[in-house]
């Protein structure tokens, strides 16, 4: 006796799947159809040139999730009514099926009404402009040049635990901040509005609201037109950090600073002041290389005066050394030629008084000679008167001794002149 073998199907988990896959088959998964509802904007970033993006209904946040092309998207306005054609993709992950609407046509897009409450937000941004916003990073720096502390309030909601990623973010500058903390039920505008009415008697320099995230109806919450006209009138710089990243709130429009993440607010506060901080250090090493530049441009100019009042002294002193040679050879040249001038002079003089002493001698001889001859003629006369008186009178001796005596000293006196 035989024994039967029995035999069964044994599947995977991907073939289990791709037979349920299969086996879904509505007309709307293989037929064009058209949806109608609020376009939100997903991730931002496309893949393969698509978007994937979400289409609420107009009633409710229910959504679907939307895969459109590139060249779609750009005609498309985030948060508007559209009215699309296209059909269903679907797809089953451990064990879920996912529904994926691909765009294939937009076929209109609704007119949006404008309610009165988008009138009075329309006038609080209008409100918000015309008031200008108070800039967070002047803030900061005039408080950390003055060495003054930065008064902080952040408003956490009740049980949240996002306080340790605004201090991951704001990391060491913390030092620079007093920061103080609150709580309310940050989904109520009602509570939210009572805590700034609270901080705002205090004088702080930075309010915010801080939130990690949540579901989308809750953020609603930060489109409230009271909660929105409080927020405006704050008498410190209003911040948003309420954890959405796509989606942008009436407060955050009226904020002075946004932030999407709390971790963003930390890092936020924490780059002002590193950038702060980086431009006092380049400041301080400006001021030094400028010092330093200023230094070494007026050393060298001071050293190019130098060497400028140098090089003319030098020039003036060669100058003055030729004029100064000049004069010497011209002086020496005069001198010698006034000691030439003088020695002829002398010489001339030596002739003149030569011929002056030999003129005057000359003179002198022809005078004594005249005046001896005269004498001798008075002589020769007396001597002849004596002659005579001695022929006359013999015996007179004496006048002959006298006569003979005078002729011996006559004589005397010519042999000793023409000596």
């Amino acid at each position: 006796m035989q024994s039967e073998e029995t035999t069964y199907q044994i599947y995977s988990p991907s073939s289990v799947l791709g037979l349920f896959s299969n086996a879904l088959k509505i007309n709307a998964t293989i037929n064009l159809i058209y949806l109608k509802g609020r376009y939100a904007y997903g991730g931002g970033k496309a893949y393969g040139n698509y978007y994937y993006d979400n289409l609420f209904s107009e009633s409710d946040n229910i959504s679907i999730g939307v895969r459109v092309s590139a060249l779609f998207r750009t005609k498309i306005v985030n948060n508007e009514v559209y009215t699309l054609r296209g059909y269903i993709e679907k797809s089953i992950k451990n064990s879920s099926v996912e529904l994926r609407f691909v765009v294939d046509e937009i076929i209109q897009q609704e007119e949006k009404a404008i309610s009165e409450e988008e009138l009075q937000r329309y006038e609080l941004i209008q409100e918000k402009l015309e008031k200008g916003s108070t800039d967070l990073e002047t803030v900061i720096r005039n408080k950390i040049l003055k060495e003054e502390p930065i008064r902080i309030a952040n408003i956490y909601g009740n049980n949240a635990i996002v306080q340790r990623d605004f201090a991951e973010g704001l990391d060491v500058s913390q030092k620079y901040f007093q920061i103080s903390e609150y709580t309310c039920s940050i989904t109520s505008s009602t509570s939210i509005a009572e805590k700034l009415k609270e901080v705002s008697k205090s004088e702080y320099d930075i309010i915010a609201l801080v939130r990690g995230g949540g579901d989308r109806q809750s953020m609603e919450t930060f489109n409230d037109i009271t909660l929105s006209k409080l927020f405006i009138n704050l008498p410190a710089v209003s911040v948003t950090a309420i954890g959405h990243t796509v989606d942008e709130t009436l407060l955050d429009k009226l904020a002075d600073k946004r932030f999407h993440l709390p971790h963003d607010y930390g890092a936020g506060l924490h780059a002002i002041v590193e950038k702060l901080l980086h431009e006092k250090s380049n400041s301080r090493a400006l001021l030094i290389d400028e010092v330093k530049k200023d230094v070494s441009k007026q050393f060298t100019e001071q050293v190019k005066t130098l060497s400028e009042q140098l090089a003319k002294k030098t020039e003036e002193f060669q100058k003055l050394q030729e004029l100064s040679s000049k004069q010497l050879l011209d002086t020496q040249k005069n001198f010698a030629e006034q000691q030439k001038q003088r020695q002829l002079e002398m010489d001339n003089y030596k002739k003149e008084i030569s011929a002056l002493y030999e003129k005057n001698l000359q003179s002198v001889i022809n005078e004594k000679t005249a005046s001896l001859k005269a004498g001798m003629e008075s002589l020769q006369k007396e001597n002849s008167k004596l002659t005579t008186e001695v022929q006359q009178s013999k015996g007179d001796y004496s006048k002959i001794i006298i006569a003979v005596i005078i002729s011996l000293i006559i004589g005397f006196v010519l042999a000793t002149l023409f000596k």
